[in-house]
């Protein structure tokens, strides 16, 4: 069974950072490119950054290219969001899930509010 747990956010100031991670389990990580995906309030959710299964090739959505950095550690199943020089527009429940998807579902997500 598919889990992702994401964890990291929480309230930060315009400026602010955060670095979020999602812990995968019951699949092989290494098979799988990952993105980061976002939801904001009363919107639907949308994708935010991409990552290759070995790391090496990234993307990003135009919004945060420059700011928000995906990496990820194979040997821990992991893959992270470093979020630098937060705004107000990038307050969402935020998400990550394997490529393609297939049977997966979405984990709880986290919450990051930026406000001053």
């Amino acid at each position: 069974q598919v889990q992702l747990v994401e964890s990291g956010g929480g309230l930060v100031q315009p400026g602010g950072s955060l670095r979020l991670s999602c812990i995968t389990s019951g699949f092989t990580f290494t098979l799988y490119p990952m993105n980061w995906y976002r939801q904001p309030p009363g919107k639907e959710r949308e994708l935010v950054a991409s990552i290759s299964r070995a790391g090496g090739v990234t993307n990003y959505t135009d919004s945060v290219k420059g700011r928000f950095t995906i990496s990820r550690d194979n040997a821990k199943n992991t893959v992270f969001l470093q979020m630098n020089s937060l705004k107000f527009e990038d307050t969402a429940v935020y998400y990550c899930n394997r490529v393609p998807r297939g049977g997966a579902g979405w984990g709880q997500g986290t919450q990051v509010t930026v406000s001053s």
